[in-house]
């Protein structure tokens, strides 16, 4: 009997996010994406050692960090067939708009949400399918050029050093 290299239901990357409480993280993630648990290990302090769940088809890993190390915010790409009605479900959840969805010049609506622990996704729908010439006279169009200031414009740790600056 062969062994898969890659277990079923994975993918050749799987992200983990670390958080200070990855139990609300999870209740979060439920709430916003529709995410499904698969699992976790919890020691007999309430400490998340190891959680798993499933997003749209793909596994997120997650576990709490531990007091000492610093934050480490996830950025995560999340394709969704409706980029509008899952940003809006994402903030309704408890997440902040970092950016409204936005048309931009490769063919996908993109919208950015920060949630309550700090990770940030890119939450996205293909409307487009364009050829690179298409692309290419999208990318100097002054519409496509507004959108992509606009993306590029934001701010996304409000309150960072880098902003009081």
């Amino acid at each position: 009997m062969t062994v898969a290299p890659i277990p079923p239901g994975y993918t050749s990357i799987t992200p983990w996010m670390i958080s200070r409480n990855t139990l609300a993280l999870m209740d979060y993630l439920t709430q916003a994406f529709d995410a499904e648990d698969l699992g976790k290990v919890v020691d007999e302090h309430g400490v998340v050692g190891h959680a798993e769940m499933r997003i749209g088809n793909a596994i997120v890993m997650m576990f709490d960090a531990r007091p000492e190390w610093p934050a480490t915010p996830a950025f995560l790409r999340l394709y969704v067939a409706d980029a509008d009605a899952t940003h809006r479900q994402a903030v309704a959840a408890g997440g902040t708009s970092v950016t409204e969805v936005t048309e931009l010049f490769w063919g996908d609506r993109v919208g950015r949400v920060r949630d309550p622990f700090g990770n940030l996704y890119w939450i996205q729908t293909r409307v487009a399918d364009l050829t690179e010439e298409q692309m290419m006279a999208r990318m100097n169009d002054p519409e496509f050029v507004r959108a992509m200031e606009y993306v590029q414009s934001a701010n996304f740790f409000p309150g960072s050093p880098a902003e009081q600056s």
